[in-house]
């Protein structure tokens, strides 16, 4: 008798999927590790609970392989329903397997993108699923950073996204990325905030008082209003960088992007803890 596989470590998520939801992310991910991407052997990515449709692993692979052309992706599923739905979707490039955080795949991923997965969690678990994934990722060699953990939440069309980026090592930076004709204030992302933040947006958390220093820039930045919004996001965010460690450059802010350090924004509480082996 065959030994029975391990059970998937995880519950499973509500499963919505909608086409292009998770557009904003994987630009973002082309653009800052495509280059990880193109420079390996074998540039492994895994769509982490891609839910009842497969449609955000299709395009991941997609987005993917403008950045690098020999990128593939794995879509990994808790629920074995929603595998076997997938199933035809399959192809050079693209497979779906059954399986949760453990991340059942014998060669370790340079990308793994978590979107709308850990809502459900409680606060507290947010450290060590963290710790487990991050444990999975490629590890840093020689001038490579190693893999990459994106983890966040968005809206049901995509307009309103923010997400944490992790390394082998940990949380690195977090991301706020949003359809710019859409916005009212920059503080109407926190309901997207990614579970390890959005109960810390209280005063006195520093997640808080960066997005009222945003809201600041942003009425400060009116008069770029007529310019368009994308103007006014720039000189926001401009001003942002006088007091707050953002990591991007205009580049990624006419995106209607901005990327902080996590160091800043990260809960008083916080502790990383070990790392899991």
């Amino acid at each position: 008798m065959s030994a029975r596989a391990p059970r998937p470590v995880g519950t499973v998520t509500r499963g919505t999927t909608n086409p292009n939801r998770l557009r904003r992310m994987d630009r973002w991910i082309a653009a800052t590790h495509g280059a990880e991407l193109r420079r390996a052997d074998d540039p492994l990515a895994v769509d982490l609970g891609y839910g009842a449709a497969p449609w955000t692993a299709v395009e991941l692979l997609r987005g993917l392989r403008h950045a690098a052309p020999r990128a593939r992706v794995v879509g990994v599923e808790i629920d074995p329903a929603r595998v076997a739905a997938a199933a035809p979707y399959a192809r050079e490039g693209l497979d779906f397997v059954h399986g949760g955080f453990e991340i059942p795949l014998p060669r370790r991923p340079l990308l793994i993108r978590a979107a709308n997965v850990l809502r459900q969690y409680d606060e507290a678990e947010v450290a060590a699923v963290w710790r487990r994934l991050c444990a999975r990722l490629a590890p840093a060699t020689g001038d490579a950073r190693g893999g990459l953990l994106v983890e966040g939440t968005c809206d049901e069309i995509g307009r309103r996204h923010v997400w944490v980026a992790l390394g082998p090592e940990g949380p690195r930076t977090v991301t706020f990325a949003t359809r710019l004709a859409a916005l009212d204030r920059p503080s109407d992302l926190a309901e997207r905030l990614p579970k390890a933040l959005i109960h810390r947006n209280v005063p006195g958390e520093p997640v808080h008082a960066f997005l009222r220093d945003f809201d600041r820039a942003w009425a400060a930045a009116a008069p770029y209003a007529s310019y368009g919004a994308r103007q006014r996001w720039l000189r926001a965010v401009r001003d942002l960088t006088a007091d707050w460690p953002v990591t991007d450059g205009p580049a990624r802010w006419r995106q209607g992007e901005v990327t902080v350090r996590w160091g800043a924004l990260a809960p008083g509480s916080w502790s990383w803890g070990p790392t899991r082996p």
